[in-house]
């Protein structure tokens, strides 16, 4: 079925969206962790695109050059809540060699945009920047006030951007009581011919886990009963091997509820391996998400062959549902043992937003005015973004990023991925969708 247009979204926002992607990608904004980044320029290059539509931007940073960008948009509607829009400017590092194309070059290639951060999530940076500059254009206002925010160092713990932002500035967040970002809305093909259009509305808290094993340090030809190393590699064997239960949260609930409806399934969450098989490659929305997990991820031993070290250092990338940080934490301690320590190297909560709330429905009745093709059904992040930080402040989050997409088009593997792409056409759907959820919201 052909894409519908709305004379409401002018012909040029349709041209800046493909161009403010393609230049924010040139703007090299690798976050290496450990403070290693730079955020400013693509800051500057936002802040001069706002204020070029008479948008007043406010620059602020926590370490020089982690530069975030706040603004505010007046709604017609002084009685209702704000809602905050927000995007982060950097992104992962890239091996160019590994690519097709130079990772920062922004190569715009047979209606496609090449580069890191085209997916995650340069690409929903100038879509916003492209909608209110095109409601500048054409005197439109929201219902409700709008706050922009660009962040830094989410791709680390967000310390110099949001969390940031959230402890030190709460006041530019007056008013907001719901957010959107990354992560949803975009095209899922089932290879079937049916397409799915997920929009988060959770996501699971984040515990990357520091374990450290003390032993008795000694010469590598002696028997040692104490081997820091053996016990270590003991405790990451039962992590890694462990089968965590599953738990459902609310938004996976009705997640797995609707998919099964589109299919015609009978829905019977007592046994929800089962229905996963049924539903195909629709599971893929949702397998990752009705259990915590545990994955080791890093080692660290040792410094000589025949040496036993009396310490040794492992970390693991856990994640945890909402509710259930209190059963994650035990499982760990039971995991662990006696003889090994552990502790959050990086800790945030987990999320649940409302799939019944009237935002989720603004947002459902968007996509599907572009996409009538499409079913719309709500998901949870396997991952985590910068509405964790935001949550402090009493803000509910959701994942709303919108992009059509074609088929064989992964979307997910291209998160972190070699050869980060966007379709022009996904851009300009994005656009519109974000356009018209915004001017109603």
């Amino acid at each position: 079925m052909a894409e519908r247009h709305t004379p409401d979204t002018g012909a040029r926002a349709l041209e800046e969206v493909v161009r403010f992607t393609s230049e924010l990608i040139r703007i090299d904004t690798t976050n290496r962790g450990g403070g290693d980044c730079r955020e400013r320029p693509a800051a500057e290059y936002a802040a001069a695109r706002l204020a070029e539509a008479g948008i007043e931007p406010t620059l602020l940073e926590r370490t020089e050059g982690r530069t975030n960008v706040v603004a505010r948009i007046e709604g017609t509607d002084p009685s209702a809540d704000a809602l905050l829009v927000h995007g982060h400017l950097d992104v992962v590092p890239a091996e160019a060699a590994d690519w097709s194309v130079h990772p920062f070059s922004g190569e715009i290639r047979d209606g496609v945009v090449w580069g890191r951060g085209a997916v995650d999530m340069k690409n929903m940076d100038a879509m916003i920047l492209a909608v209110v500059r095109d409601w500048a254009r054409q005197g439109v206002r929201p219902r409700r006030d709008v706050v922009i925010a660009f962040t830094a160092d989410e791709e680390a713990s967000a310390e110099d951007g949001s969390g940031f932002l959230a402890d030190r500035h709460a006041a530019l967040f007056e008013g907001c009581t719901e957010g959107v970002s990354e992560s949803g809305a975009f095209t899922f093909h089932d290879g079937a011919g049916r397409q799915f259009y997920p929009i988060a509305a959770g996501e699971r808290g984040t515990g990357w886990l520091k374990l450290t094993a003390r032993g008795r340090a000694g010469h590598g030809s002696k028997v040692n009963r104490e081997n820091a190393v053996t016990r270590l590699a003991a405790a990451i064997t039962r992590i890694g091997d462990h089968e965590w239960p599953l738990r459902l949260t609310p938004t996976v609930r009705a997640a797995l509820t609707e998919l099964a409806a589109v299919y015609g399934i009978e829905t019977d969450l007592r046994d929800v391996d089962a229905l996963l098989d049924k539903l195909g490659t629709a599971a893929e929305l949702v397998q990752a998400t009705v259990r915590n997990s545990s994955n080791p991820t890093m080692l660290d031993a040792g410094y000589k062959v025949n040496v036993i070290p009396g310490e040794a250092v492992a970390y693991v990338d856990g994640r945890f549902l909402h509710g259930c940080e209190d059963e994650f934490r035990a499982t760990l301690d039971r995991l662990t043992g006696p003889d090994v320590d552990w502790e959050f190297a990086h800790r945030e909560v987990a999320l649940q937003a409302p799939v019944d709330s009237p935002t989720y429905a603004r947002m459902r009745a968007a996509v599907e005015e572009f996409a009538p093709e499409g079913h719309v059904v709500p998901y949870c992040m396997s991952g985590g973004t910068d509405a964790k930080q935001f949550s402090r402040l009493g803000i509910t989050g959701y994942g709303f990023a919108p992009l059509k997409l074609p088929e064989g088009f992964d979307y997910q593997a291209l998160f972190h991925g070699v050869d980060e792409r966007v379709p022009v056409e996904a851009l300009h759907f994005g656009v519109r969708v974000l356009d018209r959820f915004l001017r109603t919201a």
